[in-house]
Parts: C-alpha cells; sequence; structure tokens
C-alpha cells in the first residue's frame, strides 16, 4: 500500500507569512499549497514565490476553481503550480477544461455524493478528489468519525486518489488505518504550531508508523 502524502495547507493573510512557514517545513512536506484565503490576498504571485523555495515539492494552488477553468488552469501553471482545486459545484466542462492545462483536484462540500457525476469526473481523467470537513462545519463541533471513513471507502472503491482534509490532527490519522489515503492535509495544525517543523514531523511519524 502507497504511503500517504503530507500536504501543508498555508491559508496565511501574506506571502511573507506563508513563505516563513514553507521554509520550515519543506524538508518534511510532499506538498506545498498556496492556500484559498492566501491566493485571495495575495494573487497567484504567492504560488511563484513558493515555487521558488520548494522547488522539489509537489505545489499547489487551491483556487477552488467554480469557472473558466481552462484560463485559470493556464494561469496556476505559469505561476509555478502542480495542482489546482476546482470546487465540486463547477461544471464538469470547467473541470474538463482546467484538466487539459493542469492537475485537478475535486474539493468536496455540500451535495457531492452523486455517483453518476463522479464518475463523469473519472470519465474526462480526473481522478483527485479531497474529503473535506470546511473550517465551519469544524467550528460547529463536528468530528471526524465512521461516516467519514465510510465515505473516503467509498470514493477510493470509485477508483479516485483520496486526500483528507478539515481539523485534521496527527491522532485523527488512526482512523485511516489501511486505507490507501493519497495525501493527508494539514493547515493550522502545521502553520499555526509554536514550531511548524515539529509539527509537521508529527504528523510524517504517525504516518510513517501507521503506513510503515
Amino acid at each position: 500500500m502507497t504511503k500517504p502524502m503530507l500536504q501543508v495547507a498555508l491559508d496565511t493573510d501574506t506571502t511573507a507569512q506563508a513563505l516563513n512557514v514553507a521554509r520550515q517545513v519543506s524538508d518534511v512536506v510532499d506538498v506545498v499549497e498556496a492556500g484559498t484565503l492566501l491566493i485571495y490576498q495575495e494573487g497567484m504571485d504567492a504560488v511563484s514565490d513558493l515555487r521558488a523555495i520548494a522547488p522539489d515539492k509537489i505545489v499547489l494552488a487551491d483556487a477552488k476553481c467554480a469557472d473558466a477553468g481552462g484560463h485559470i488552469g493556464k494561469v496556476a501553471k505559469k505561476h509555478g503550480a502542480d495542482w489546482l482545486t476546482c470546487i465540486n459545484a463547477a461544471t464538469v466542462p470547467t473541470m474538463a477544461n482546467a484538466q487539459k492545462e493542469i492537475e485537478v483536484q475535486v474539493e468536496l462540500y455540500e451535495g457531492w455524493d452523486n455517483k453518476e457525476r463522479a464518475q463523469e469526473w473519472l470519465d474526462n481523467g480526473i481522478d483527485q478528489v479531497v474529503y473535506h470537513q470546511s473550517r465551519d462545519a469544524k467550528f460547529a463541533g463536528q468530528t471526524w468519525g465512521e461516516k467519514d471513513l465510510n465515505s473516503v471507502k467509498s470514493l477510493i472503491d470509485m477508483g479516485f486518489k483520496v486526500s483528507v482534509t478539515g481539523g485534521v490532527k496527527p491522532e485523527v490519522l488512526k482512523l485511516f488505518k489501511g486505507l490507501p489515503v493519497y495525501c493527508f492535509i494539514a493547515g493550522r495544525a502545521i502553520h499555526g504550531a509554536d514550531d511548524p517543523h515539529a509539527a509537521a514531523l508529527e504528523f510524517k511519524n504517525e504516518i510513517d508508523r501507521i503506513w510503515g
């Protein structure tokens, strides 16, 4: 079984903050994400800056693209991104046009569990999805549990490479033992830590312990 990758989601207010964290954790993480909040405030130049200091890592532009997929895909790739997120509410043509330019991750929010629609993503070469608990859901008191596990299993069985995010902490990882999770995505648990490098290592060590 392939070992899950570790992704740091840099939803910081400034590029300087993101770069400060990225420099500390780039030797530990596999994927460096320019978060949605960062892109909204600093634009795609934040992606270019992260690419410059993490040349050997996968760089993700978490734009949550909902329209103009081909154009946004080109812009993200031009700025050094390897992956681009599309929100599940986007039309299949939007996602397919983005996929022609850059590898797409579909972020799953409300109303994603339509298997016919999900199959259309696969039919268009889009095989990455992000199983998501939103920050608003976490604030509402939701916790990870059996329902999440079953949803992730179902997506993997369909043929998706499934990443997991949304208030993920090291102690959550054991819930997914035995599943080929593609990537665990941690945001504030790493960039908000007093020692981001130590926090990233805690995740990485737990992945190594569980998946060997």
